[in-house]
């Protein structure tokens, strides 16, 4: 049997990154922000997005709040997997994040994401309670393009179960705060929302 390359990528980074995005999501991301980048409007971005790929992120700009596109993954290592995830619990202390953290913070809106357990079984996670998922992270340039990184924090206990870590997924309230240096700090520190999971081994959703 042919092997998935991303149950390689779990093998390799210990925690794989892949998200999806529905049609759902645009009527509630509209009342968010005040412009969308036309290259989303024409595009209308659906689907599943993987490292590498350019996906919409909401940042803050002088008009407000902008849905604007960058593509996922810092490139900080010639030859080597990208870095598609940044700890919250440390994110401060590396170098390598501490300009993007500091000026450049973006939100990632998902529909939900998906985790793979030791035993490579695939889980769906969502929000039981909204559409959209705001994920935290931060952007950077390198050579002439924009990256970014996905915060991860301590698994709730929806989540533990499949993996140690998961995103660091903030409230609709707190967008406004990520984006203040003086909230940031606090922010990094919080514990998601419990989700809902769907395994397909299961066949069944779940309230862990």
């Amino acid at each position: 049997m042919k092997k998935d390359p991303f149950f390689h990528c779990y093998e390799e980074m210990k925690m794989c990154g892949r998200y999806y995005i529905d049609s759902d999501m645009a009527d509630e991301i509209q009342q968010v922000v005040r412009e969308v980048d036309q290259r989303i409007r024409k595009a209308q971005f659906t689907g599943d997005i993987h490292p590498t790929e350019s996906a919409p992120v909401i940042e803050k700009s002088e008009n407000g709040l902008k849905l604007h596109m960058c593509k996922w993954g810092y490139p900080l290592s010639r030859g080597k997997n990208l870095v598609i995830n940044a700890r919250a619990e440390s994110v401060m202390d590396k170098a390598s994040f501490r300009n993007g953290i500091l000026y450049h913070r973006v939100l990632i809106p998902a529909s939900g994401f998906y985790e793979w357990n030791r035993l490579k079984e695939k889980n769906t996670f969502t929000r039981p309670d909204a559409r959209v998922l705001y994920m935290a992270g931060f952007c950077d340039w390198f050579e002439n393009e924009r990256r970014f990184v996905i915060l991860t924090t301590k698994a709730n206990a929806s989540m533990e179960k499949v993996h140690e870590r998961m995103p660091l997924i903030l409230e609709k309230e707190q967008i406004v705060d990520w984006f203040q240096n003086e909230k940031m700090e606090k922010l990094l520190q919080y514990t998601p929302i419990m989700l809902k999971r769907e395994a397909e081994y299961e066949q069944q959703s779940l309230f862990l």
